[in-house]
């Protein structure tokens, strides 16, 4: 085990791709206190940062064999992090907003209703198959209600990149959801 303690990053990650539970381990070993530190003051719930932490280490897992990291390993798994607790916030939004919290004099009939739920389908499709950073950005406006400039402050780029990622997003959501909307 020592050898793995003083191996970098970098040659933890090969040797992940390898298989090699201990490297497994060792980066586990290394981030899970940090990622579970941050996902708590993100999240404000023990549990579901617990889970959040945990959904990210079996994805680095199941990943292992076709991982492109570009950047160093912690900036790859804060900003999957960060993608996860913003997920869990904008879901959690969702869960808040019920039928029940609509007037009672609204009328929605079943068609209505399964016309949304279409439309939701239809855009988390979209949003999903958007690049990472993009699909990111977009998550972090719409979803956790962030401004340009939070976003930017978060992911550590201009307001310019932040703004010029939403448009594109938008551009290519509008593109994948027109057909939709010509029904």
């Amino acid at each position: 085990m020592p050898f793995y303690q003083s191996s970098t990053d970098e040659d933890l990650l090969s040797l992940l791709k390898l298989n090699d539970k201990t490297a497994f381990t060792e980066i586990y070993d290394r981030y899970w206190k940090r990622l579970l530190v941050r996902a708590k003051l993100l999240l404000n719930v023990e549990e579901d940062a617990e889970e959040v932490v945990n959904d990210i280490f079996v994805t680095l897992w199941r990943k292992r064999a076709t991982l492109q990291i570009n950047k160093k390993l912690s900036t790859y798994i804060g900003a999957m992090l960060q993608y996860a607790c913003f997920k869990v916030l904008a879901e959690s939004r969702r869960r808040r907003i019920t039928v029940a919290s609509l007037p009672e004099s609204a009328d929605y009939g079943t068609l209505q209703w399964l016309d949304f739920e279409s439309l939701s389908r239809e855009l988390e499709a979209a949003v999903s198959n958007l690049p990472e950073r993009c699909q990111l950005i977009f998550r972090l406006s719409r979803e956790a209600g962030l401004n340009d400039k939070e976003i930017a402050r978060q992911l550590g780029l201009s307001v310019n990149t932040v703004r010029t990622q939403m448009h594109r997003a938008l551009s290519k959501l509008k593109d994948a959801l027109g057909s939709f909307f010509m029904l």
